[in-house]
């Protein structure tokens, strides 16, 4: 049986266990990130294994800080561009239609110049890199307490 969830669709508790589960898309709410500029939708998210898939909106000029991708992290740009701001990549542009995935272990910081909509699926949580020596999640939780030592 599976723990994964689609955050804020309460009538997917009602389905058998095995039942597909169908998310509107449109009607889930978008959730702030502690990011400026930047929300997303989760679609599916599995506490136990930390498989997340979800929708994100960039604005124009927002920026996802250094971070690594513990596990491959695959991207879908449906809108605008995702830019590679620092890291090995530095300037690599994936555009609408494109898609671009990243190795495990893979570290760097991104951006969206001009703004842009997205499929984001990881195997698990990017570790965030803080200047102060700090790792966190997404939300800003201590990356280690939660996700232990990938």
């Amino acid at each position: 049986m599976t723990s994964a969830i689609t955050p804020h669709v309460s009538q997917h508790v009602l389905l058998n266990p095995l039942a597909s589960r169908l998310v509107d898309v449109d009607s889930l709410p978008w959730q702030t990130t502690r990011f400026e500029g930047i929300v997303y939708k989760p679609l599916i998210f599995d506490r136990a294994s930390g498989l997340a898939t979800s929708l994100m909106r960039m604005e124009p000029g927002s920026e996802l800080p250094d971070h690594q991708h513990v596990l491959i992290e695959q991207t879908w740009v449906i809108e605008g561009h995702l830019v590679d701001k620092t890291g090995p990549d530095e300037g690599i542009e994936c555009k609408a239609g494109q898609f671009i995935w990243r190795p495990a272990g893979s570290r760097h910081s991104a951006w969206s110049p001009n703004g842009g909509l997205f499929l984001a699926m990881f195997q698990i949580p990017n570790k965030f890199f803080s200047p102060d020596g700090q790792v966190t999640d997404m939300a800003g939780e201590d990356w280690a307490s939660i996700w232990g030592d990938f």
